[in-house]
């Protein structure tokens, strides 16, 4: 029985884990956490009987322990509440499917407990990945890639010799703007952008792949999982989202990922690494298919990539003040008090007025990420 803890449990990726949970007789939830969602929280502690659940706020994990004062559940709330559901004792691998830098603190407990990471919670490479990759290695715990691309790498890898690669084409979809040029950008609602083509994600995700934004950090989570420089990570936008991502060895060799738009692939391959056990759903018709194409990213328009290289090239604390930037640019266009082009010039902003740390502790890149906050409220 492999037994399993997730951060973010009511979130689209943590709803999907626990599907396979659902068809999987040999997965245990010992413990889950989520925001605010409570109501779904307590269909999940009675369907999957975690020990224990944590919730952020404290008023809600008092309703909570209401709902379930008939269950033997410890009801926790707050980071205190995430750091005991990520080092929950009997669990074996934690998924960080919780959004945002507090998924941080959480994954650091969580490999000194000796947990396997299925890492969905790209921010926490992003900003802190010099200390947690060496953290990993000390604890010599796994840290196994959940979003699609880096999961895509990760298969790819398996048929190489690692010390062999040459770059990693990393695959994306261009999101609902592609081929669009600025000027046809400037009067964007927020229900365009969500309108992804290919993908069901979450609302803040689903902004990112629009700008671009979640490629890039993803092109810094990849510079760490996988030891690379970001020069030798090249964004390829492959408008059909069949192709995963892929890698380029020395001899020229390309080794590339494919299936169909679906996380729930990953999500187990992570769960169950290196077994592959059958996956139901759609599979690949080639024949119905005829084609895939390829496109260079236009890092003109969609400039949010090139910064993203730039801070993944300078490293320090910058990529904590790209990523936080991001972050409360794209609630402010979800809440329509700022425009859709106004996301990047944030970020550019925020970046261009930062004095960068080059080996930032936990606690600086907190203390970045609440500058670049303030820097925003004082400005915007």
């Amino acid at each position: 029985m492999k037994k399993i803890a997730v951060l973010g449990s009511t979130g689209s990726i943590g709803t999907q884990t626990l599907e396979i949970v659902r068809t999987n007789q040999d997965i245990k939830v010992t413990a889950l956490a989520a925001g605010n969602n409570i109501e779904l929280l307590e269909q999940q502690i009675r369907e999957f009987s975690p020990k224990v659940v944590a919730v952020w706020k404290e008023e809600r994990a008092k309703e909570l322990k209401e709902k379930i004062r008939d269950l033997d559940v410890k009801v926790l709330c707050g980071m205190d509440g995430l750091l005991a559901v990520a080092a929950e004792p009997e669990a074996e691998i934690l998924v960080t499917a919780i959004v945002g830098m507090i998924g941080i603190l959480p994954t650091i407990e969580a490999i000194r407990a000796g947990k396997d990471i299925a890492l969905a919670n790209k921010e926490t490479l992003v900003t802190a990945g010099h200390i947690i990759i060496p953290l990993a290695k000390k604890m010599g715990v796994s840290i196994l890639p959940v979003d699609s691309e880096h999961s895509a790498i990760f298969q790819s890898l398996q048929g190489g010799q690692e010390k062999a690669l040459h770059k990693i084409l990393l695959t994306a979809s261009g999101g609902p703007f592609r081929g669009k040029k600025r000027e046809e950008l400037q009067n964007i609602r927020v229900e365009d952008a969500l309108k992804h083509p290919n993908w069901a994600m979450g609302r803040k995700i689903t902004i990112d792949s629009s700008t671009m934004v979640n490629k890039g950090l993803e092109v810094i989570e990849a510079k760490w999982l996988f030891g690379v420089d970001v020069d030798q990570i090249q964004v390829v936008v492959q408008p059909q989202s069949i192709i995963h991502s892929m890698v380029e060895y020395k001899d020229g060799a390309v080794i590339a990922q494919l299936g169909t738009p679906d996380m729930k692939l990953p999500i187990q391959y992570a769960l169950y690494y290196p077994e592959r056990r059958f996956l139901p759903g759609d599979r690949l018709d080639f024949a119905a298919l005829s084609q895939i194409t390829f496109e260079k990213p236009d890092m003109e328009t969609f400039y949010g990539l090139k910064l993203a290289y730039e801070a993944g090239r300078t490293g320090g604390s910058l990529p904590t003040v790209l990523n936080a930037a991001n972050e409360r640019a794209v609630a402010m266009f979800l809440d329509r008090k700022i425009k859709y082009l106004q996301i990047p010039e944030i970020i550019q902003a925020c970046m261009e007025a930062h004095k960068n740390i080059p080996s930032p502790t936990v606690e600086e890149i907190l203390k970045t990420e609440q500058a670049t906050y303030e820097f925003i409220k004082n400005r915007w």
